[in-house]
């Protein structure tokens, strides 16, 4: 109850998270004042703010809540079957293009896993598994992570464009930027500073590539676009972005997680399955 109310900051919405009534979450909150002998909210208007008090009895809870999860994790585990509750992490684009069969193919060989999947940009990723909310992250792009980290593919990323275009006549034809992902862009702005000194002539910021491409497709601009969202029959221009030294820029997506969930056989298994996969041509 603590943690969807503070996940919310509203009543209403962590009460439909809980499926009860508003009035019953305020009672149970009520309840739980008289238990402590505390506040734990304010109310200004329609707004609400935790005391101190509240701030700390959240942070309590949601350590429990934690504690009890891997409790059960391990408790499932200790059986000589394969089972628990797998939460996985995915960035969008993988969840969208390569995750589905990969899951499928998964739950074929252990079929008494159950898995628990939350999608988004890698930095959202990244923070789900930072927190221990996920067993294991999928995010693109460069990470600072000291656990275990694999790997999973290296793409390349491509200009596109309607028609061909010279790559000295960038800097005045307008582009479609991706915005969602600052490792993406440093990587590409290393690219274009070795080339040029006047700055990209971006007149579109967008929150997909799906996005860039279509713009593209009517003419508006070109985009800089990694492989992965690349059909071999899409009607348009695409070359290859080569840095100087001759080195193909790429984007990388990895798989990250700790070493102590592998002792969860589910962890394990699955991190295994990963590795033995080859996204590139996995659909």
């Amino acid at each position: 109850m603590l943690k969807y109310i503070w996940e919310t900051q509203n009543l209403t919405k962590a009460a439909e998270l809980l499926y009860i009534t508003p009035p019953a979450l305020t009672y149970r909150l009520q309840q739980l004042e008289k238990e402590f002998g505390v506040n734990i909210l304010t109310k200004n208007g329609r707004s609400i703010e935790f005391t101190p008090e509240g701030r700390y009895l959240v942070q309590y809870a949601k350590k429990s809540w934690m504690d009890l999860r891997k409790t059960k994790d391990y408790m499932l585990n200790m059986g000589s079957e394969v089972q628990g509750i797998l939460r996985l992490g995915i960035s969008r684009v993988i969840a969208h293009y390569k995750l589905p069969p990969i899951l499928k193919a998964f739950l074929n060989q252990f079929p008494k896993v159950e898995i628990n999947v939350n999608t988004g940009i890698s930095d959202e990723v990244y923070e789900l598994l930072r927190n221990n909310e996920v067993h294991v992250g999928i995010v693109r792009g460069s990470y600072t992570w000291s656990e275990k980290k694999h790997l999973l593919k290296e793409e390349n990323v491509y200009i596109l464009s309607k028609n061909p275009v010279r790559l000295e006549d960038l800097p005045t034809i307008p582009r479609i930027n991706y915005r969602n992902s600052s490792d993406f862009n440093e990587e590409i702005n290393n690219w274009w500073y070795e080339r040029f000194t006047d700055p990209p002539l971006i007149n579109m910021q967008v929150d997909t590539f799906e996005i860039c491409k279509e713009m593209v497709k009517n003419d508006l601009g070109y985009a800089i676009i990694p492989q992965i969202f690349l059909k071999e029959d899409d009607p348009l221009y695409k070359e290859g972005l080569i840095n100087k030294n001759g080195a193909a820029v790429t984007m990388k997506t990895w798989m990250l997680y700790r070493e102590s969930s592998t002792q969860l056989a589910m962890v394990d298994k699955f991190v295994n399955h990963m590795k033995s996969l080859d996204l590139m041509e996995y659909s």
